[in-house]
């Protein structure tokens, strides 16, 4: 343990020494009055205390699991209803072009979290977040009260390293929500899960409810991973909100199947529906997943007015973003084993301080960038091992650049990179690529790589490719010596590729 606080610190820092509670502090007001008594008996020995010290700003951070980043009404979405995520529209800037950056496994949840929370890249992440400093760690450190209440799928051991405070955790990958079981953080360590008393996102919205609601006079990061709207797409019987699934459109980019063998395609989420995709299949799963979407915007919405009727509400940055995005259908594919933009491209809305109101931005950038910019902004230091970039000047000036270029991966089946314009899609495996302009084809439906006049610009983005994978430490090769058939034929319904019942 560190030397104990010398009467002078006591008196007059206004931080915490590490590794003492903050009880051994003395409060503010009683500082002022000691040293003004000092004075009158004639101890000029220490300086008189700043008449007044910057308060830093305080972090509410919203993390939602499965998330497209098109089912924001604000944003362009004709259908879904998401009121409160309009708001936090209205009042920061919404970034068109965040993404998580790739997936070692089908849980790809578990990876994004760990890079989140870290800012290390997909190929030097610790999923269970044990060897590296975390962010939120870091700004306990700095002296922030740390708190969370959600799901946490990087291993129990991890929650107390990186938060001060965890109530209602859901500990694993997916649940019924309505049956989730969760445990709080005593004394250091997880307590036996319980069955939560309603729907697990508002057990989650309670607690953040709980804890903003709070007297305090230390800056708070309060981390609210929600674990919607990852399927089941269950929300309570009572929820008013409804969508029919004959006015919901389907994704521009539908297919009945995906044209090859992407290497994953009959993992878990890929079975939730038989192959061929059904038109009115897909339409009942995304009136399901926008009610789930408008039931966590309902719990978001909770806490915001939460932390609107509090002190803090002027001095608080609020980041709403998700792990990932998801298919739905979109390339004949249900989940979000694959690079598409619909399952790479996150929502990220950032509101707060300084930043200003109603404004999107086409910044490219990282989820691991978050982290770190918050913390240039609140003047914390992150962790030596943090690799993500400061965005910050593109939330002041949203016409600003973040990166120049993006690289993604999944598992050793699928990489990618895009620059402003353009994005190529590599399938080692199965020797095919795919080169999409994104100007003119958003949606990814044109395959020009085939095409003679584009090759410069695919070898162009192969190179790059190649470089930045390499400088984010991935050892994959972007081809193979036997490259298998490409074709591929759907299972029998019901089954998966080991003709287990799923």
């Amino acid at each position: 343990m560190p030397n104990r606080p010398t009467l002078k610190h006591m008196l007059f820092s206004p931080a915490t020494p590490p590794g003492y509670p903050a009880a051994t502090m003395i409060p503010a007001w009683l500082r002022k009055i000691t040293w003004h008594l000092l004075l009158l008996v004639g101890m000029p020995l220490l300086p008189a205390p700043a008449a007044s010290t910057p308060v830093r700003p305080n972090i509410l951070f919203f993390f939602a699991d499965d998330q497209r980043a098109d089912t924001i009404a604000a944003l362009g979405n004709p259908v879904i209803q998401t009121p409160n995520l309009d708001r936090l529209v209205r009042r920061g800037v919404s970034f068109r072009r965040a993404y998580m950056q790739g997936g070692n496994h089908g849980a790809t949840c578990v990876p994004s979290r760990a890079m989140l929370l870290s800012a290390r890249p997909l190929f030097r992440i610790d999923e269970k977040l044990l060897r590296d400093e975390t962010w939120p760690a870091a700004f306990g450190r700095a002296g922030y009260t740390t708190f969370v209440s959600g799901k946490w799928h990087n291993g129990e051991t991890s929650i107390a390293p990186s938060f001060q405070i965890a109530r209602s955790m859901f500990t694993g990958g997916m649940t019924d929500p309505l049956q989730a079981h969760l445990s709080d953080l005593v004394d250091g360590k997880i307590s036996p899960a319980k069955l939560a008393p309603k729907h697990a996102c508002e057990v989650f919205a309670d607690e953040a409810i709980r804890f903003l609601q709070q007297p305090r006079d230390t800056p708070f990061f309060c981390y609210v991973p929600f674990d919607a709207p990852h399927d089941p797409h269950i929300v309570p019987p009572g929820f008013p909100i409804h969508y029919t699934p004959e006015q919901i459109p389907l994704p521009a980019n539908f297919l009945p199947v995906h044209p090859w063998d992407n290497g994953e395609m009959t993992v878990r989420d890929e079975q939730l529906l038989p192959w061929p995709r059904q038109p009115a299949q897909i339409r009942s799963m995304l009136a399901e997943y926008y009610r789930y979407i408008s039931f966590l915007d309902t719990q978001v919405g909770r806490v915001l007015d939460a932390l609107d009727a509090s002190p803090q509400a002027k001095n608080t940055f609020i980041v709403y973003c998700a792990d990932s995005g998801v298919a739905r259908g979109s390339h004949g594919l249900i989940g979000k084993q694959n690079l598409y933009e619909h399952s790479v491209r996150v929502p990220l809305i950032i509101t707060g301080p300084g930043i200003p109101a109603g404004r999107t931005t086409d910044a490219l950038c990282y989820l691991f960038d978050v982290l770190p910019t918050l913390g240039k902004l609140c003047g914390v230091q992150g962790p030596t091992t943090s690799e993500g970039r400061d965005f910050s000047d593109a939330l002041r000036h949203p016409s600003h650049s973040a990166r120049t270029e993006l690289v993604f991966a999944y598992r050793d089946r699928q990489r990618a990179v895009r620059d402003d314009r353009w994005k190529l899609i590599r399938y080692p495996q199965v020797d095919r690529t795919q080169l999409f302009d994104l100007r003119a084809d958003p949606f990814e439906r044109h395959n020009l790589a085939d095409q003679p006049r584009y090759r410069a610009q695919q070898a162009r983005l192969t190179g790059l490719l190649t470089r930045e994978l390499r400088g984010f430490g991935d050892t994959n090769s972007l081809t193979v010596a036997k490259p298998l058939p490409a074709a591929w034929t759907p299972p029998p319904n019901g089954t998966n590729s080991t003709g287990t019942a799923r």
